[in-house]
């Protein structure tokens, strides 16, 4: 639940910050449809802002991360983020996140990160 919440109330530079502890900048910048780290770090300090779609996308990478750091290491919350998943039909929840209808893989990549937070 408190990782919902954050999802929602947290200003963007700190949720991109937050993220980006969790994430890394290199994983974030893939989420956020950026070349660059650069960007990143802009965002984080409040220089720069996203679309709102792209901070869509970065809000529900949050919830997601947050979630799982509840159980895991921020290395196997970014393995997981970056791995071939079978819940997902073996897509990165990164890469659906970034290129997927969001509404629509939202919600999944959510299913499959509760599934996993509740494996052993």
């Amino acid at each position: 639940m408190k990782a919902h919440k954050d999802s929602i109330r947290l200003t963007e530079a700190e949720l991109v910050r937050d993220l980006r502890d969790i994430l890394g900048p290199k994983l974030v910048a893939c989420i956020g449809s950026v070349k660059e780290t650069r960007a990143v770090r802009q965002w984080a300090d409040g220089e720069r802002k996203p679309s709102a779609e792209v901070m869509t996308r970065l809000r529900h990478a949050y919830h997601v991360a947050a979630l799982l750091t509840e159980r895991d290491s921020a290395t196997v919350v970014q393995a997981w983020f970056q791995g071939m998943n079978p819940q997902l039909e073996d897509v990165p929840p990164a890469r659906l996140l970034r290129e997927g209808p969001i509404d629509a893989v939202a919600q999944q990549v959510l299913a499959a990160a509760r599934a996993f937070a509740a494996s052993d």
